[in-house]
């Protein structure tokens, strides 16, 4: 498929006339110019910064500096075991217990990770996959404990599979019964949970492995239409789970480009429900979108630069017209955020938010004719990948077959041959290199968390009901084997504190787990 390196603008591609024509009101269907009549000027987006790592304990407070300091909503990062289905006393886990996020076993962590924090008054998104399921679930029983009404808790699991059979590879079972998972969770929380975002389908995660940022969209609304398509087949109405689907977007150093990828998503995304899949509901054709700037621009060399690049890479999110925005801190190229680089992170949002006036006007690129080239230009590319994906069956065939994965890694291979040719510069990479190399603080998480995590695992197992863990394990068992929701089951094991790696290998008994073919 053709690439978009460079685009090449000339004027007489658009006129004042054509663009007066196409250029609709920002809330309006197609939604290229916003979701809200007037975006930020009635709500400022979210600011919901990342965090997680170590203990829950560790979280918890590292959750509560951030909402002293301004945060608006929260955002979990889990490690690898948890997103894995492992227990921490889990062999496999050795060594990655609280590194890369936080740790969470049973339901007893998670009341622990949200201890002082009033979910009723705060919205989490909580970046989870495989396991996403059980770690609502846990979400759900923390927030009942705390005498909050489940049909009021708001926040977004990501619980998309897809991609990370694509680009991430934190996936436990076959493509079929993953999916048959997500379904399930759309229809739970339509009925049990309806102001949850019940999937963030990601297109930052293909981004980020070297895609390009017309691939970025063309995959993700590929997966989306594979989850929508299979949400249907389940006898789901379209109107009844689509208006909880949202999107998480990456923001690249590219202003211009970035700001008309948001606007040609939000357009490709309203005519694809509307056309495609016949909605009815203007929600349904409402993309709503988290982003978060790009981790992979960050550079170990000259540190500092992050900051910038990370305030180019949110306004062009804030331009763009996201619903919540992420920001990286500078030191993520060499560890967890510190505490003084996360906070610098968030004040890089408030500065955008209080200070340039950008809050002010919806879409404020309107009607310029290189923004409305790129975004036309956009849109065309990546409807032609998704005729193309189409063709071959939709994204789970894509993804079986490894057109995918070969298309983003030929991007990748593309990109960083551009860096080692310096026909891109990245400065203080390949251009503009000085020796100077000033220490700057590195969060380290202590290995004793992991023992730490062991024991207090240990003491769980020895003081719960274990006839009544395993009543619901089984029960879980005989669901996954049935063509009944799995949601219910996995509430009740969670409630009776099961761990996660306990009801993964339920999970497993059942459906098998998953094995990408050897030439991938």
């Amino acid at each position: 498929m053709k690439k978009i390196n460079k685009y090449v603008f000339k004027p007489e591609d658009l006129n004042a006339e054509s663009l007066k024509k196409k250029l609709g009101k920002p809330g309006e269907y197609p939604f290229t110019r916003g979701i809200h009549k007037d975006m930020y000027q009635a709500k400022l987006w979210t600011m919901r910064q990342y965090a997680g790592f170590g203990s829950a304990k560790e979280t918890n407070e590292r959750f509560r500096y951030l909402l002293a300091n301004g945060q608006t909503g929260l955002s979990a990062a889990f490690d690898l075991p948890t997103q894995m289905g492992l227990d921490s006393d889990d062999p496999m886990a050795a060594g990655e217990v609280g590194k890369t996020g936080v740790a969470i076993d049973s339901l007893a962590d998670m009341e622990q990770l949200f201890e002082g924090i009033d979910l009723s008054l705060v919205s989490t998104s909580m970046t989870i996959n495989a396991t996403a399921a059980i770690l609502l679930s846990m979400y759900r029983l923390v927030g009942v404990k705390q005498g909050a009404d489940p049909t009021k808790l708001r926040g977004t699991i990501q619980n998309d599979i897809l991609k990370e059979y694509e680009a991430r590879n934190t996936y436990i079972f076959p493509p079929q019964h993953s999916m048959r998972i997500i379904t399930d969770i759309f229809a739970y929380c339509a009925r049990e949970m309806p102001l949850w975002n019940t999937i963030s389908i990601s297109g930052y995660h293909i981004r980020e492995a070297g895609a390009t940022a017309v691939q970025e969209l063309a995959f993700t609304f590929a997966n989306a239409c594979a989850y929508v398509k299979a949400a249907i087949a389940s006898g789901l109405d379209v109107d009844t789970f689509a208006p909880q689907l949202s999107f998480f977007f990456v923001a690249q150093m590219n202003l211009f480009e970035e700001v008309a990828k948001f606007r040609a998503a939000r357009r490709i995304w309203a005519k694809l429900m509307k056309e495609k899949f016949k909605a009815k509901n203007a929600k349904s054709m409402m993309l709503r979108f988290h982003v978060q700037t790009a981790g992979s621009s960050l550079t170990q060399q000259q540190p500092d630069n992050n900051i910038v690049r990370t305030a180019i890479e949110a306004l062009s999110a804030v331009l763009g017209g996201t619903q919540s925005l992420h920001t990286n801190s500078k030191d993520e190229a060499l560890s967890l955020p510190s505490p003084q680089a996360a906070l610098t992170a968030l004040r890089t949002q408030q500065i955008i938010a209080q200070e340039t006036g950008l809050a002010n006007v919806a879409d404020p690129f309107a009607g310029s004719f290189y923004i409305e080239k790129l975004t036309d230009e956009i849109e065309k590319e990546v409807m032609d990948y998704l005729e193309a994906i189409e063709k071959m069956g939709g994204a789970i065939n894509a993804i079986e077959s490894g057109f995918i994965q070969k298309e983003i890694q030929e991007s990748a291979y593309q990109y960083h041959q551009q860096i080692e040719s310096k026909d891109k510069v990245v400065v203080g990479v390949n251009e503009f290199i000085d020796n100077i190399n000033e220490p700057i603080p590195i969060l380290r998480v202590d290995d004793t968390i992991e023992s730490e995590q062991k024991e207090r695992l240990a003491k769980l197992r020895k003081g719960r009901n274990q006839a009544k863990v395993e009543l619901s394990l089984n029960n879980l068992e005989k669901t996954a084997l049935s063509n009944d929701n799995l949601i219910f089951p996995i509430v009740e094991a969670v409630e009776s504190y099961a761990t996660i790696g306990e009801i993964s290998n339920t999970l497993k008994k059942a459906f098998g787990k998953f094995k990408p073919p050897s030439w991938l």
